[in-house]
């Protein structure tokens, strides 16, 4: 039983960060690539403000946790890609902090794909698992 309400929450915690952070690109639908902002980055952001809440509310729910919760560790091994190089572009030195919370979300996702969803998941109501 405690297992499966530590699932509960591991789901719960990650799939509303997703929901949450997901929703905020929302915005990038209204904007046109800039220098800034170049296309294919546009193109990609607001891909994740499809791919992150729907991924979110799969893994909130339970239902497809491990393929949505799969995804949503590819999404942060992107976006952990990317903010490893911003920051070794702005510091030189090795040891730069700003990546441990895209790095927690990657691991809880990753430990999700592997378990499942729990008794409390719609996969095992759907699905029988």
């Amino acid at each position: 039983m405690g297992f499966d309400v530590a699932l509960l929450l591991l789901r719960a915690g990650l799939g509303t960060i997703f929901m949450v952070h997901g929703r905020e690109k929302r915005k990038f639908w209204r904007m046109q690539p800039s220098a800034q902002l170049p296309a294919g980055l546009l193109r990609t952001l607001r891909f994740l403000s499809i791919a992150e809440p729907a991924g979110g509310f799969a893994v909130l729910v339970g239902f497809l946790t491990q393929p949505a919760a799969l995804g949503l560790a590819l999404v942060m091994l992107g976006a952990l890609r990317l903010l490893i190089v911003q920051l070794h572009k702005r510091f030189s030195e090795a040891n730069v902090a700003g990546w441990e919370f895209e790095f927690m979300l990657f691991i809880v996702a990753i430990a999700l794909a592997l378990m499942g969803g729990g008794r409390f998941a719609l996969d095992r109501v759907v699905f029988g698992i």
